[in-house]
Parts: C-alpha cells; structure tokens; sequence
C-alpha cells in the first residue's frame, strides 16, 4: 500500500498535477480505516491506497476534491454521531453506514512546485535561473554550447536540445535566451508541450524572422501566439539581471492568472465536472454514479449502492425498500 502511495504521489508530481493526500489520524472500532492508512486523490476523483472501506471513500473523495479546490486542508470527522461535542477546526460527516465506527481524515491538497525551464547560457540565463531557485522553482537549464559548466547553479542541467520535451508538464514556465543562438530550435521542440508560459529573450524586430520560420515549420498562428516575444514586462529593464527579473515577473502574473482557472485531467480541454452523487436507497450513503461497482435497475431506473450488502437488500425486496424510503421522505 505505502509502496503504491508514495509510486503515485511522484508520479503526479512529475507530470504537475494537483492532488490530495489523505491520512486516517484517528479510529473507533467498529471501522476498516486503521490510524497511519493513507490515500491520495487525484483531481480527477480517482483514489490510490487505503483509508476504510467504501463507507468512508466516497467521503474522502468528495473533501479531497474540495481541498484542492480550495487550497486548504481539512480534518474530516466520518462518525454516526454527528453533533456531539465538535471539537474546534473538524468538520463532521454524518457516517450512514450500519457499521459504525468514527474515523478521523487529514486531508491535505498537495500543488507541485513550479518549474522553470532556461535555455542559454548568457547572462540573463544565468540571472533566470539564480532568480527562479531563490523564488523557490525548481530549475531545469538547457546549456549545450559549454556543456553545462556555465549553469551549473540550477537544480539540473541539460546539454541537448531534444530533451526538452520530456521535462516540461503543465507547471513548467520556458524561458529561451540563448540570443540567437538556436533560439529556433529550442521554440520547435517546446511549441508541442504543455508549458503554460513560453518567453523568448529577444526584441520584437528580432523575433519576427524566428516567429516566419516557426509558421514554416508547420507551426499555425495559434501555437506561434503562445510565445512571448520579448519575454518579460516592461518595467525598462536594460541589463541581464534586470531582464531576468521582468521575466520573472510576467511568470508570476501568468501563475496567478492561471490558478483562477480550474486544472485539466490530462487529456480533457477543461476540469472534470463534479462528479454525480446518487443516495444508496438502504444505507443513506452518497454513492458516486460514475463507475459503480454496485448498481441495480428497478423499474427503469438505476439504483446506487455502497456494498454487495445494500445491493442485495434491495435487490430482494424493491418495493418495499422503496416504500420505507418514500414514507421517511
């Protein structure tokens, strides 16, 4: 389980997707959830590990979708006994299985640290990259004219243009400034990733022969759009440093900008849509309706449910679970 936990939190990390992690901190027998269990969620409602049984999941599911939402952590209360003495700071959920027991979540929504891809080696990327560390990036430098010996101060260090691509997932901010250089060759392989922020260090009468070319290439005006060219804010910035820093500017304003916008699962053009809840019929307990292990159709409808056991319940005797449940409505 821990194995699959930690395999899945890199894995996500890698690619720069959001996620939340889930903890049992706390249980009360009768529960399957142990103290030290842990999930995680990924923004798509998918759960990796353990934290109970399908009682507290669909739960724990739901708070770590609005953890990430949000940006908060959360300690979740799953209890058959809502109400009774709240302790400050925990937000209860009433637990409607039959089984009982209390479990206590920490959910906590975990965002990948920022990127910052600098490809060059001149002064203004060596500024870029001392600047993207000190602002807490992790910092990828393409350096294939000295080998890397110039940028020896970011996190790592590359020495050839077509591993570019590999490195850059949604979270990561390129900045090319090898100053004509290959500045062309670097934009081709960076023009198919995912990069949310795409600078090149040049000035617009400079710039405009590489855009021709890119569109050459077989690039369309969409895709060239994406390239800011010169890169930077303009805040009259002259030397290396103070390039750099205007840079770094306009990357932080892209990243706020960028953060009011829901993420995408990979693969989708916008972020999944809350997911659809159904009320299992026996037990109370919110079931989501998407990949239901547990289902029975009534009548013309489909009916949801937590467990084989609920499932079987209502299997047996239909209506007359459907009576109890309109009479208590």
């Amino acid at each position: 389980m821990y194995d699959e936990f930690f395999t899945k939190a890199h894995e996500l990390i890698d690619k720069g997707e959001p996620f939340a992690t889930a903890t049992v901190v706390r249980a009360e027998k009768p529960t399957s959830g142990k103290p030290g269990d842990k999930a995680i969620v990924t923004r798509s409602g998918v759960m990796f590990g353990w934290i109970g049984g399908s009682c507290a999941q669909p739960t724990v599911i739901e708070e770590a979708l609005a953890a990430i939402a949000e940006g908060e952590a959360r300690l979740v209360r799953i209890t058959p006994e809502p109400g009774e003495a709240t302790p400050e700071g925990v937000k209860e959920v009433a637990m409607t299985c039959f089984s009982g027991g209390t479990l206590d979540v920490y959910v906590e929504p975990q965002q990948p640290r920022p990127r910052l891809l600098v490809v060059g080696h001149l002064p203004t990327a060596q500024a870029l990259a001392h600047l993207g560390k000190a602002m807490s990036y992790r910092v990828t430098a393409v350096d294939p004219e000295t080998g890397g010996d110039a940028m020896a101060h970011a996190d790592e260090v590359l020495t050839d243009l077509d591993e570019i691509a590999a490195k850059v997932n949604p979270l990561t901010y390129v900045v090319v400034a090898s100053h004509g250089h290959y500045d062309e060759e670097a934009l081709v392989r960076v023009l198919d990733t995912p990069a949310p922020y795409i600078g090149l260090v040049a000035s617009r009468k400079r710039a405009e022969p590489i855009l021709r070319y890119l569109r050459q290439k077989g690039f369309d005006d969409e895709q060239v759009a994406r390239i800011e060219a010169p890169a930077g804010l303009d805040i009259g910035a002259r030397r290396g440093d103070e390039i750099a820093l205007s840079i770094m500017a306009e990357i932080v304003q892209e990243r706020h900008r960028a953060e009011s916008v829901a993420w995408p699962v990979e693969g989708e053009a916008t972020a999944p849509e809350a997911p659809e809840i159904a009320t299992d019929p026996i037990c109370g307990m919110s079931v989501r309706t998407e990949g239901a292990a547990h289902t029975h159709e009534h009548g013309g409808t489909v009916y949801y449910f937590c467990c084989t056991g609920c499932q079987a319940r209502f299997a047996a005797a239909p209506e007359e679970h459907l009576a109890t449940e309109h009479a208590s409505a």
